[in-house]
């Protein structure tokens, strides 16, 4: 279910696993050794959570709203002419609207030229996919897909996860250069971590 520009996917999971590849090879050893085993453990169950929800965000279909099939094309735009009526020349043609009733309220359905099919409410077309998703939030280009109905809380466990690994790396990269730093000082501690020395 990607789109077709997979390159920027490619680099978020380039630059998820390693910076937790860093991480796992330089700052956990030192910390499992003199301040906690479980550091480790728990930062490679929140980095497993973070690939899944990617990967399950990335791979899964956002709602994708299936398009008419020619017969049914041709048919829906024979309905809108007929009821808009002939347009004299060089002038618009009015927008194609179809109102429908949904729990006693009339709802405006709007026409998609593309995928020649009226779109349920909060559905938009996405030019990047080329598709009509259902309940459209955006394309995300870091996950290499739409967000939408079906994968939206797939997205924001991603979003969510990933900010507490980021987090959790940062405050335990920052506390390993300070206990090396305590014991053979600030710039040797940088030496000594080649995970946090620029």
């Amino acid at each position: 279910m990607m789109a077709r520009q997979k390159g920027v996917f490619y680099l978020t999971l380039f630059l998820i696993v390693g910076t937790c590849a860093l991480f796992f090879a330089f700052e956990c050893p030192y910390l499992a050794v003199h301040l906690s085993p479980t550091i480790p453990v728990f930062a490679v169950v929140l980095f497993l959570f973070v690939m899944a929800m990617l990967l399950r965000t990335s791979f899964s279909d956002p709602g994708v709203l299936p398009r008419a099939l020619p017969e049914e094309a041709s048919f829906i735009e024979m309905e809108i002419e007929a009821a808009n009526g002939n347009v004299p020349a060089g002038q618009r043609p009015p927008p194609r609207i179809r109102n429908v009733q949904i729990n006693s309220q009339i709802v405006k359905l709007k026409y998609c030229y593309t995928c020649k099919i009226f779109r349920p409410p909060r559905a938009s077309h996405c030019s990047i996919c080329d598709n009509c998703v259902d309940r459209f939030d955006h394309h995300c280009p870091w996950v290499g897909n739409c967000v939408g109905k079906r994968n939206y809380r797939f997205f924001y466990l991603f979003t969510l996860s990933l900010s507490l690994l980021t987090i959790y790396i940062f405050t335990f990269d920052i506390v390993h250069v300070v206990m090396r730093s305590v014991d053979s000082g600030f710039l040797n501690a940088l030496k000594e971590t080649p995970g946090t020395y620029p």
